[in-house]
């Protein structure tokens, strides 16, 4: 009886040395390296994209602003040509109305000229006649006249003729200075109207030249607000497959934790319970030349250690090459790389030795399952340059 107590306290000693010896090595959270590392570099680029779109947004604002600034010059500017355009206009209207009044005056001006013209030719006439007859003339008519009364109202008829012809004559003359002056105004005003309309063809082409100038400019920034738009819109399409990556690396590197507690808890089989194929050795010793060839070899065993046991654990493949070539789980397969150094032989005696350590159990990172460079928040056992968790 006391010997059945002896082998029971015995056995119970046994479990909990097991378990504390289970409970004294770590305890490892499974997630591939390719998923946390694929997150955080989608996460960065997620940010600046994000970045890239509110730099745009800005740009755009910056260019709507001038834009907006140059369709205010350029109304301003267009009434400006709508006033100066009308002014031509007038100006135009003007000249035409001068033309037709100088047309006009010059009309009346050789009128005048040819009746002043005609009353001089006639008082040559009148004169003509006293000059061949002489004054004799005069006074036979007068003496020829039958009554006394007659002869005074036929001299107050000459000399009445005489005083018109002279008046006459003054009044054409008095007209053709005044039509003349009228001219001269007139061809004054024209001048004036058409150094104006010089001036004012000139403003109008100036502020042309300004309207299409700005509305270049104009057209230039919607081009500019296009592409920018453009480049916006690509960036948030762009800005939605990351987020839509980034949902999906979440999902799976959520998996993968669920995974990694699953692992923890899971069944562990003993290095002697696994058969290990013939190449499995040429297999895990070129993996972890690729995966740490660079490292000193407490990193090489490290990352043989995390394959064995990988596949000592119930949760994934129960081979080297199971393990090895799971789908997305070391990056070197993935790559090509491993392909190239199996082609190659490229382990090293070192990696031959870590893959031999390894396969018999040798374990220097307990039963981790995972290693991937340093992170921010990620702890574990640090060797070389990975972290074993």
């Amino acid at each position: 009886m006391r010997k059945h107590r002896q082998l029971g306290r015995k056995s119970i000693a046994a479990l909990l040395a097991s378990v504390l010896l289970m409970l004294s090595l770590p305890v490892c959270v499974y997630a591939t390296s390719s998923t946390k590392q694929q997150l955080d570099e989608a996460q960065k680029e997620r940010d600046q994209t994000a970045g890239q779109i509110k730099d745009k947004e800005e740009d755009i604002s910056g260019l709507q602003k001038e834009q907006n600034s140059l369709k205010g010059t350029l109304s301003t500017l267009t009434d400006e040509l709508t006033q100066v355009s009308d002014n031509l206009e007038q100006l135009e209207s003007e000249i035409t109305q001068k033309e037709e009044e100088i047309t006009q005056t010059r009309q009346e001006l050789e009128e005048a000229r040819d009746t002043a013209d005609h009353q001089y030719e006639v008082m040559k006439l009148r004169l003509q006649f006293i000059y061949e007859n002489g004054s004799f003339a005069y006074f036979d008519m007068l003496l020829n006249t039958e009554h006394f009364t007659s002869m005074l109202n036929y001299a107050d008829y000459i000399e009445d003729i005489s005083a018109y012809d002279r008046n006459m004559l003054d009044r054409y003359r008095e007209t053709i200075r005044l039509v003349a002056e009228k001219e001269a105004a007139l061809e004054d005003e024209m001048a004036q109207l058409s150094d104006l309309k010089v001036a004012t063809e000139a403003e109008k082409s100036r502020v042309s030249g300004l309207v299409s100038k700005t509305s270049g400019s104009i057209a230039k920034f919607a081009d500019q607000i296009s592409d920018a738009e453009a480049e916006v819109q690509a960036y948030e399409e762009k800005l939605k497959e990351q987020d839509a990556n980034i949902a999906a690396l979440k999902k799976k590197y959520e998996e993968e934790l669920r995974l990694s507690q699953l692992a923890a808890a899971s069944a562990w089989r003993d290095i002697s319970e696994v058969a290990f194929a013939d190449g499995d050795r040429y297999l895990l010793a070129n993996l972890i030349y690729c995966e740490a060839g660079g490292e000193p070899y407490a990193g090489k065993l490290a990352v043989g250690s995390v394959v064995i046991n990988r596949v000592l654990s119930s949760v994934y493949p129960d081979t080297v090459v199971g393990v090895i070539y799971q789908r997305k789980q070391f990056s070197p397969v993935g790559s090509g790389r491993l392909a190239l150094a199996l082609a190659e032989n490229r382990a090293t005696a070192a990696c031959y030795q870590a893959a031999d350590e390894a396969m018999s159990g040798v374990t220097n990172v307990g039963n981790c399952v995972y290693f991937r460079t340093p992170i921010e928040g990620l702890t574990g056992i640090s060797i070389g340059g990975h972290i074993f968790y």
